[in-house]
C-alpha cells in the first residue's frame, strides 16, 4: 500500500494528515517508548488540524487507532484494515515472551534478528521464506526499523495469544468504526476482523475482494472514503 497514493485518493474529500510513527521514517523516538507516547501523538494531529478527525489505521496501526479510540481522543470515525489478532486456532499463537526477546535481540544490536521473530511468529511466514529475504535490497530498510517491532507488539498487548477474550477491551470502544478484512487473506486475519466487529457497539464489518494483507491504496481509499462520507452525512 502506497500511502501517497491512498491519499490521493481520499484528497479530494478530506483534509489527509499522514505520519511516520515513532522511530519509523523522519519521526524520532522520542525517549523511552510507550504506547500512550503514540496515543499522545495522534491527539497532537488531531489538535493541531482541527480538534477532531477520522483516523485510518491498517495492521497494527488499526490496533493503535482503535487504542487512541479507547483512550477518548476525540476520533469520529474509524477504519481499521485488518488488525493482526491471533484469535483462532488455524494458526499459532504469538508466545508470551515475544516482546522481551525482541527487546533482547535489538539490545544486543541485532534488529534484523528482531524483524525476523516478528515475520515467523507474528505475521506466520515460514523461517525459510524469511531467510531468503536477507539477501535482497529492501532487508536493509526492514533493519533500519527492527528496533520499533518491538513498539508493535507492545500495541498489540495479548491479542495475538490465541485468546478471543483479549478482544473484549475493544467493546469499549463506541466511535464508528468500519472493520475491514481481504478476500484473498489468511482465514485467521478474516476471523481477527469479524471478532473485532462483533465486540465493538458500531462496527461495520466489510470484506474487500481480491485484497490480502498488502492492501491495493485504491481498494482501500475507495472503501474508506465512502464509509467516512457515510457519516458526514448523516451527522
Amino acid at each position: 500500500m502506497s500511502q501517497g497514493e491512498l491519499g490521493r485518493q481520499l484528497g479530494d474529500r478530506f483534509r489527509v494528515v499522514t505520519y511516520d510513527r515513532r522511530g519509523r521514517g523522519e519521526s524520532g523516538d522520542g525517549g523511552t517508548y510507550a504506547v500512550e507516547r503514540e496515543i499522545e501523538d495522534i491527539g497532537a494531529l488531531l489538535e493541531h488540524f482541527g480538534g477532531h478527525g477520522f483516523a485510518l489505521g491498517v495492521s497494527s496501526g488499526a490496533v493503535l487507532a482503535l487504542r487512541a479510540a479507547l483512550a477518548g481522543l476525540p476520533i469520529d470515525g474509524l477504519a481499521c484494515y485488518e488488525p493482526p489478532f491471533v484469535v483462532s486456532t488455524d494458526r499459532d499463537p504469538v508466545p508470551g515472551d515475544y516482546v522481551e526477546r525482541l527487546d533482547a535481540v535489538v539490545a544486543a544490536g541485532r534488529p534484523g534478528d528482531a524483524v525476523h521473530i516478528m515475520m515467523t511468529e507474528a505475521v506466520g511466514l515460514p523461517a525459510e521464506m524469511v531467510a531468503g529475504m536477507v539477501d535482497q535490497p529492501f532487508w536493509a530498510m526492514f533493519e533500519q526499523i527492527g528496533h520499533t517491532v518491538a513498539y508493535d507488539g507492545r500495541i498489540m498487548d495479548d491479542t495475538m495469544r490465541g485468546r478471543p477474550d483479549s478482544l473484549d477491551v475493544f467493546a469499549g470502544v463506541h466511535t464508528p468504526t468500519l472493520v475491514m478484512s481481504g478476500g484473498d487473506s489468511p482465514a485467521w486475519l478474516s476471523i481477527a476482523a469479524e471478532q473485532l466487529a462483533q465486540r465493538l457497539s458500531a462496527g461495520t464489518l466489510t470484506v474487500l475482494p481480491g485484497q490480502t494483507h498488502q492492501v491495493d491504496s485504491a481498494a482501500l481509499g475507495a472503501a474508506v472514503g465512502q464509509y467516512f462520507q457515510s457519516l458526514v452525512t448523516t451527522r
